[in-house]
């Protein structure tokens, strides 16, 4: 399903002056330094993947309305993508950009080139396949740029520990990062915790997330005029390695949403799933998952999610609580019309509170919270959550795939990473996921692989 509704401006959708930035020395009693805009105030900002979502957060960044911004470069190993970012963020955005030819960088360094072009306290957006989540972050620390990164931020374990190191040394170096999920800057949602904090719907019982839609996420044989490294970073949502695949990027939101009103992660998770239509599709996605996941406390979470044509379709979450119930998600992540209950009969039934419509787009309010908090010096890294959610995702996805029950500390500390040299990738390079002669790709096989997800043909 689009990440975007109807009614929302979404950075999913879609980008002459430079200002300078400089970080002041730290002050007395060693605090760490302030990274604050300077002169002009104009904070600049570096797009690094140019798909429909980083055209939407660069859209998203310069709409902000609290000080100057200007979009000085572009990066992306795909040339077209550079291009139609280009053209496409310039027919609304042309009074905030100056990104001459020579600062529209294609190729795996291009990431580099573009924060080049940055100075201390400006912004890169990373919006590539979340493989390369972590290898551009560490360039944006050694740089002191603050950062927008998608979600997911991690695909696997040791990933996911690499992050949450690399979180503590963005801290240190008092830099500011948002992750893309955007829920958790929405106003209702926020308003809704408040209320199940306060008691209204009572103790929390359940919790349920359910994203159903059509086949997605499909990859058939690889065209003869394109390597197999870059078929697969053009198809990323097909390979576990790239981007953990549906369950990762499509599912997070809601199981991030889910874990944030109950105010705790998952400690292990339990899992079904299939492989039905896909026909000759070689991409490493099952048609359904269905997972429980188990909080400390014993309280359950089911989360459902399928990729069928014909089949009703759903993009909703829940809470249950011993007094009543909530609707966190009514039919994606914007507008989210939140309400709740004083029952679990949700039909039929007046709310006993909803959030007022129409709502502000979360997509721009998590922009406006990371501007903020850097012309503001605000405490503000949201890596930590990210890695967490993202882990938490990626034991209900081992799960599905194993068939085994996958525990919180089993799947972080899993040694099976996807992709351990994405960083030296070039054009040459051959891809982390190699086919076998008939041309076949591996797939996950719940209850004969037990140990991983998948086992790469020698």
């Amino acid at each position: 399903m689009s990440e975007r509704t109807q009614n929302s401006t979404s950075r999913r959708s879609f980008l002459k002056q430079t200002g300078r930035l400089a970080a002041v020395s730290a002050l007395a009693g060693g605090m760490v330094p302030r990274m604050y805009a300077a002169e002009n105030n104009t904070i600049r900002i570096a797009l690094i993947g140019c798909g429909g979502r980083g055209g939407g957060a660069a859209e998203n960044a310069l709409s902000v309305k609290n000080g100057p911004i200007k979009l000085v470069a572009l990066a992306d190993v795909f040339e077209d993508r550079v291009k139609r970012a280009y053209q496409g963020l310039r027919e609304r955005y042309a009074d905030k950009m100056d990104v001459p030819e020579d600062r529209r960088f294609v190729g795996f360094d291009a990431y580099k080139k573009a924060m080049d072009c940055l100075r201390p306290g400006d912004v890169a957006i990373c919006a590539t396949p979340p493989a390369f989540r972590w290898v551009h972050f560490t360039y944006a620390i050694q740089k002191g740029l603050h950062m927008f990164m998608e979600k997911p931020v991690t695909v696997d374990g040791p990933t996911t520990r690499r992050m949450l190191k690399l979180a503590e040394e963005a801290d240190k170096k008092n830099l500011k990062v948002g992750v893309g999920l955007m829920v958790r800057h929405c106003r209702g949602r926020q308003e809704l915790l408040k209320r199940i904090q306060d008691g209204e719907i009572g103790d929390i019982i359940l919790l349920r997330g359910y994203r159903m839609s059509g086949r997605s996420a499909t990859a058939s044989r690889r065209p003869n005029n394109i390597s197999e490294l870059m078929w697969q970073i053009r198809s990323f949502h097909s390979w576990i390695w790239a981007s953990g695949g549906v369950f990762s990027d499509y599912y997070i939101h809601q199981i991030d949403e889910c874990c944030w009103m109950k105010g705790a992660w998952p400690v292990e998770a339990h899992a079904i799933g299939g492989r039905h239509y896909r026909g000759d599709s070689l991409d490493q996605n099952f048609d359904l998952y269905d997972v429980e996941y188990t909080f400390p406390d014993g309280t359950k979470f089911f989360y459902q999610g399928r990729n069928m044509d014909g089949c009703q379709n759903a993009f909703a979450s829940f809470a249950h609580g011993t007094k009543g119930s909530a609707v966190i998600t009514t039919s994606g992540h914007y507008p989210g019309k939140v309400r709740t209950y004083k029952g679990h009969l949700m039909e039929g039934v007046e709310p006993i509170w909803r959030y007022p419509q129409p709502e502000q787009s979360p997509y721009q309010l998590e922009w406006d919270d990371l501007i903020d908090a850097i012309r503001n010096n605000k405490p503000y890294n949201e890596v930590k959550r990210g890695a967490e959610a993202s882990l938490v995702t990626s034991m209900g996805r081992m799960a599905s795939h194993t068939g085994q029950v996958i525990t919180y500390d089993q799947i972080l500390n899993c040694p099976h990473e996807f992709a351990p040299d994405v960083d030296k990738l070039t054009m040459e390079s051959p891809s982390p996921l190699r086919a076998d002669a008939s041309g076949k790709y591996p797939l996950p096989q719940p209850g004969i692989i037990k140990d991983r997800e998948y086992r790469e043909f020698a």
